[in-house]
């Protein structure tokens, strides 16, 4: 059976406000753990008004408690920020809480502007390019296995319990490939992000793989963005908001909002944007249960994943419940 799980960043869609996306979120997940999912991540992003949460680790021990079993994770956390220890203390904790059920996955992109980051890291030297030692700090951390020549060697991380979160390196680059399998991570591919060459990070990850005390051999995943329902069109006309909102991204525009299908309808789109747009549409899985099925099996197939993440950006509560439902049916998630 297909392993399937829930990207969902907790837009702010218009007319809506935080706290009513924080609540959609939860029921998200709630209903998502009904139809069989196996994950439920969430992101990190600042400075950003259209996303209703900053912190992925209170968000997933809100989610946790929500929920009986499915597991809950970051989407990812975005390491350079913070040190390796803190990030270890509030994952270890999620775990004492939630024995089994988290993931970590981490990233190494700033998840804001330049000023959110500035603040994030004030008074506080950053060097991207110690990300990876950053990582291996963090595995030393959760194994108690940091080399005896380490600054820190020896430090425990409390709560001491011999549970670890599962650990996942995010990316959407051959570079972040080359880290995941140096380090014997999993790795999951940000695919619903548009960038190309997923396909060549996938298999520079398992050419390169070694295995580590994280996994004996490689384990992946490619995340990607869904819309679903009984007809095509109406696939079509809920995927709208998501078209219109990611081109506003692109073009620099402050939003505060998923636009809503009607808002998307009236805007006043030139001929390049449909341009973009259709390009969008290229890199998303747009449709009928049976063609999101097709085409998700077609990507797992080129990716070589073990796992497929979904996103689902539609305004509509009821009809991004209704396209999870409609796709793990169609892969026989549900009882």
């Amino acid at each position: 059976m297909t392993k399937l799980s829930v990207l969902d960043q907790s837009h702010v869609c218009e007319g809506r406000t935080a706290y009513d996306a924080l609540s959609e979120t939860t029921k998200l997940a709630q209903e998502t753990e009904r139809l069989g999912y196996s994950r439920f991540w969430v992101s990190e992003h600042h400075a950003s008004p259209m996303l209703s949460f900053s912190s992925p680790e209170v968000l997933i021990a809100h989610l946790a408690s929500a929920t009986s079993h499915i597991r809950v994770g970051s989407g990812g956390v975005m390491l350079p920020h913070y040190s390796a220890y803190k990030v270890a203390e509030n994952f270890r904790l999620l775990v004492a809480l939630h024995p089994g059920r988290i993931d970590l996955g981490l990233g190494r992109a700033p998840g804001g502007y330049p000023l959110a980051t500035r603040a994030l890291q004030e008074d506080k030297t950053v060097d991207i390019r110690k990300y990876p030692q950053q990582v291996a700090d963090l595995v030393g951390y959760f194994y108690d296995s940091l080399p005896p020549d380490h600054p820190f060697a020896g430090l425990p991380v409390s709560p001491v319990i011999s549970d670890t979160p599962e650990m996942w390196l995010l990316g959407s680059s051959d570079e972040s490939a080359k880290i995941a399998a140096s380090q014997g991570a999993a790795y999951a591919f940000a695919q619903f992000f548009g960038t190309p060459g997923g396909e060549e990070a996938m298999r520079i990850y398992r050419a390169q793989f070694q295995p580590s005390v994280l996994n004996d051999r490689p384990h992946s995943m490619v995340a990607t963005l869904v819309v679903c329902a009984d007809t095509e069109e109406e696939a079509n006309l809920l995927a709208t908001s998501s078209d219109l909102f990611f081109l506003r991204l692109e073009k620099g525009i402050n939003q505060t909002s998923l636009p809503s299908v009607e808002t998307a309808l009236h805007y006043p789109y030139t001929e390049y944007d449909y341009m973009r747009i259709n390009q969008y549409r290229q890199k998303r899985i747009i449709g009928t249960p049976d063609k999101v099925k097709r085409q998700l099996l077609e990507m797992r197939e080129r990716y070589g994943a073990d796992e497929l993440m979904i996103n689902t950006p539609v305004h509509s509560m009821e009809a991004r419940i209704a396209s999870y439902r409609l796709v793990a049916e169609a892969f026989g998630l549900t009882l």
